[in-house]
């Protein structure tokens, strides 16, 4: 009987590789996924070493070679790209197009190559006889947790392209949200740095040439103490400058890896949600993505307690993670969510409410969206705001910084001229 050497991946989405003796590869194939492996390689071992390939695709030093292209590594849809693809495979699915000719149909139109690799493999997974969220799950670094769930309850219910509908409004609401906090954090830390640039170079480079002519004009005469300090910090940047970079560095590295602790990443994750002036809106942020995760995953039918640890897994912030841990062992031990939601001290008083008010009325998953919507409005007033207030803020920080210095080498010249004018 031939010997056939495979690839495949497990439903764990780990690569498997061996070799199995079948009749023919169609029958390696079936046998492959009767045992929950699904191949993406299949060749014939003929004589010495020689082999027929049935897929173009040849690996060499990580890196995949197909028909179509260069794809460096495992192949990954991009987050704006996969929420394009879920709102258009809804939009087949509604129109009554069979999955796998959806699938089919979006791998023919994309022009990606790792997309349309992606799609292709999931769509020969589901032909060959695995199910939509199995195959999903296949590619692990493409589709989370989340998505693979909710795509698992869309297919017990029978409303998988209701499903993918909901699960693609989720992305796309996520993703606005993200890109107003993230513009918001970037803005001021942009403009910070390039005043530091500037303070820094007038500082080294400008700097001396004054102090160099205060002393030729003035000599041992006293200098203003605003010019002491500014001449003070430029003798300290021309001359230490080298060790305060690595004192920086040192921090930064010091700060990352108190980061990567449980400890150190809670801290510094709860403080981001207290500290102004931007914990606010970190806070509203948080609040806004962790209704509307529940919400989604609730209303497609996901139980309760996987969805609190989806929830948890894509919380992004250490101190909602553990409260959300928390929510999730009360409500696994009988208890409602409206208690530990309050005693974790992370979530609004105003939300826990409409929270307890939903668990009451038995509409919590509709509960939780209007206080998605209600503090999805609020993240775009608290942006604009913050927006508004930041501009000016920041002409003064710069007005103060170069302004400060440039008075600093003025004040001797005045002094001068007022002792040459008596």
């Amino acid at each position: 009987m031939p010997v056939f050497q495979y690839t495949a991946v497990d439903s764990a989405g780990k690569e498997r590789k061996g070799q199995i003796e079948a009749a023919s590869e169609e029958a390696a194939k079936n046998e492959l996924r009767q045992n929950r492996l699904y191949p993406t390689n299949v060749s014939q071992v003929q004589g010495a070493g020689k082999s027929t390939q049935t897929t173009t695709k040849k690996k060499k030093k990580g890196r995949t070679f197909t028909s179509e292209g260069l794809v460096i590594g495992t192949p990954k849809i991009r987050t704006k790209s996969l929420t394009t693809f879920t709102r258009q495979l809804a939009t087949l699915l509604e129109a009554g197009l069979p999955l796998v000719r959806a699938l089919r149909t979006l791998e023919r139109q994309t022009k990606d190559v790792a997309e349309r690799r992606v799609i292709r493999e999931v769509a020969e997974l589901v032909e060959g006889g695995s199910t939509f969220s199995e195959a999903l799950k296949t590619h692990n670094k493409t589709f989370n947790h989340l998505y693979v769930n909710m795509v698992r309850a869309g297919e017990a219910s029978g409303a998988l392209e209701q499903v993918l509908a909901r699960l693609a409004e989720y992305m796309e609401k996520s993703a606005r949200i993200r890109g107003k906090v993230k513009s918001a954090l970037v803005y001021p830390i942009a403009v910070l740095s390039i005043a530091g640039i500037i303070t820094t170079g007038l500082l080294y480079f400008i700097v001396p040439k004054f102090e160099k002519m205060f002393k030729d004009i003035l000599g041992d005469e006293g200098l203003p103490a605003l010019t002491q300090f500014v001449i003070g910090v430029s003798d300290v940047i021309q001359h230490h400058i080298l060790e305060a970079i690595g004192v920086l560095i040192l921090l930064i590295i010091l700060f990352i890896m108190f980061k990567k602790t449980k400890f150190g990443g809670y801290i510094i994750d709860f403080l981001a949600l207290k500290m102004p002036p931007f914990g606010g809106l970190v806070t509203r942020s948080a609040v806004a993505k962790f209704c509307s995760t529940l919400s989604t995953l609730m209303a497609s039918g996901v139980p309760v307690l996987s969805a609190l640890q989806i929830v948890r897994d894509t919380a992004g912030n250490a101190a909602v993670a553990n409260a959300v841990q928390a929510v999730h062992d009360a409500v696994k031990e009988g208890e409602n969510m409206t208690k530990p939601l309050e005693e974790t001290k992370v979530f609004p008083v105003m939300m826990v409410s409409m929270v307890e008010v939903g668990e009451e009325t038995g509409r919590l998953p509709d509960m939780l969206s209007r206080v998605a919507l209600v503090y999805e409005e609020e993240v775009d007033r608290a942006v604009e705001g913050m927006t508004a207030l930041i501009e000016p803020m920041m002409i003064i920080v710069l007005g103060v910084l170069i302004g400060g210095i440039v008075l600093a080498m003025f004040m001797p010249l005045l002094k001068l001229m007022d002792k040459l004018g008596q």
